[in-house]
């Protein structure tokens, strides 16, 4: 459950918001900023990308913007929110992975839900960016803002994305269909390890 508590990461976006918030052999990841737009259209608006996120690439920035806002919104709200993954070899941006505050939805019957997700560039496919910084969100979540439960979700055929929710711990539970865009999902979730005691 979030709480008061976490909010203080996010107290004053402008100052965190180049913070590193999680660190990996090979990436690091920051708020998610208003001078990342040109390449969060580059990234969303790749086919590529959208094939299993209901095919439907972004056509304008300021529908990349609109997310942008989004994610500053939940950052000042909910003291969480998608991350942007750098590379450290090469300091270029390859997507963003990261927890994300779902209150304003319901997945698969649950209210107020937080789960893990990871949208990388292809030419950052295949390197193990996704199962790297996918496993940093989850162990920010448990150790850092206290929560007892995240969930994941991806369509059924992405076996990609899958075998990444399974890499950074989480375990199916079922198949659903999201009502609102009537796309079917798969539905999965790990507790944090002192809830199996």
């Amino acid at each position: 459950m979030l709480t008061e508590k976490h909010h203080f990461v996010f107290s004053d976006y402008i100052e965190v918001s180049m913070k590193i918030f999680a660190e990996t052999q090979h990436l690091y990841m920051r708020a998610i900023t208003d001078d990342d737009l040109e390449a969060m259209f580059e990234l969303d608006s790749d086919p590529l990308v959208h094939r299993f996120l209901g095919q439907r690439p972004l056509k304008a920035r300021k529908q990349s913007q609109q997310y942008i806002d989004h994610i500053k919104m939940q950052y000042q709200k909910y003291g969480v929110g998608r991350w942007a993954v750098i590379e450290k070899a090469t300091g270029e941006f390859t997507g963003w992975s990261g927890l994300k505050v779902n209150f304003e939805d319901i997945f698969n019957g649950h209210e107020n839900l937080i789960d893990v997700g990871y949208r990388l560039m292809p030419r950052y496919w295949g390197k193990g960016y996704a199962t790297e910084s996918g496993k940093a969100a989850v162990r920010y979540g448990f150790e850092v803002l206290g929560l007892d439960t995240i969930y994941g979700m991806t369509e059924p055929d992405h076996h990609a994305s899958r075998r990444v929710l399974e890499k950074i711990g989480l375990t199916y539970v079922e198949d659903f269909v999201l009502e609102s865009e009537n796309l079917p999902l798969t539905f999965y979730k790990t507790d944090k390890p002192e809830a199996h005691n």
